[in-house]
C-alpha cells in the first residue's frame, strides 16, 4: 500500500481522535465514486466496530487508519499532510489516481469506454472547454453526450466520427459504433 500520511498529519489526527474520547477510535480513508471525474477522497472517524469487510488496517502513531478495500487502488501514491499557516493549519489529501479508472481487458465495456473518454478524449476536448460522457450502451453502440464547448459546436460531427468513434473502435473491437444524443441546438457555449 503506497499511501503516505505525514508525521504532521498523524499528530494532527491523533489530537482530533483524542478529543473524541472513544477507546480505539481511528480514521477511515475512502473515495466516493472512484475512477470517475467526480471522485472525492474522504477521511472519517472510525470507531472500533465501524470497520467494514475488506478494509485494510494501516497502523500509525497511536491509532490506525482503515483503508477501504475498494478504494485502495485509487489511493495509490496518495498523501495526507497537515501544514500550519498563520490561520492555524489545514489537512490536505492529494490522491492523483482517484479519478483514473482501473481497467483490464476483462473489465465491463462501459468501464473501458469511460477510461478512454477520461484519459484520451476529454483532455483534448478540454482545450476547447468541452467534454463527452457515456450515457449508455445500446446493442454495442456507445451513446454519448457532449457538454461545455462541444455542445452546439459546428465541428462536433467531425470530432465524433473521425476522433472519438475511430479511437473507440480501434481500442474496443466489440464496439459497433457511437451515437450522439446531445441537443446541439443550444449554441450558447459552443467553441465554433
Amino acid at each position: 500500500m503506497n499511501i503516505t500520511i505525514t508525521e504532521s498529519a498523524q499528530e494532527y489526527l491523533a489530537e482530533l481522535l483524542a478529543k473524541q474520547e472513544v477507546e480505539g477510535i481511528g480514521i477511515r480513508i475512502f473515495i466516493t465514486q472512484p475512477g470517475t471525474p467526480y471522485a472525492e477522497t474522504c477521511i472519517a472517524y472510525c470507531k472500533p466496530d465501524e470497520q467494514q469487510a475488506g478494509d485494510i488496517e494501516m497502523p500509525l502513531n497511536g491509532f490506525s487508519a482503515w483503508i477501504e478495500g475498494d478504494s485502495e487502488p485509487y489511493l495509490e501514491e496518495a498523501e495526507v499532510d497537515y501544514a500550519t499557516d498563520r490561520f492555524g493549519g489545514q489537512l490536505t489529501i492529494k490522491a492523483p489516481n482517484a479519478k483514473v479508472p482501473r481497467i483490464s481487458e476483462d473489465s465491463p465495456l462501459n468501464e473501458r469506454i469511460n477510461y478512454i473518454l477520461i484519459t484520451e478524449i476529454n483532455p483534448g476536448l478540454a482545450a476547447h472547454g468541452g467534454r463527452v460522457e457515456l450515457v449508455e450502451i445500446v446493442e454495442d453502440i456507445a451513446v454519448l453526450q457532449f457538454g461545455g464547448g462541444c455542445q452546439g459546436c459546428g465541428m462536433v460531427d467531425l470530432t465524433l466520427k473521425e476522433g472519438i468513434e475511430k479511437t473507440l473502435l480501434e481500442r474496443i473491437p466489440e464496439l459497433k459504433g457511437v451515437r450522439d444524443v446531445t441537443d446541439h441546438s443550444d449554441t450558447t457555449q459552443a467553441y465554433y
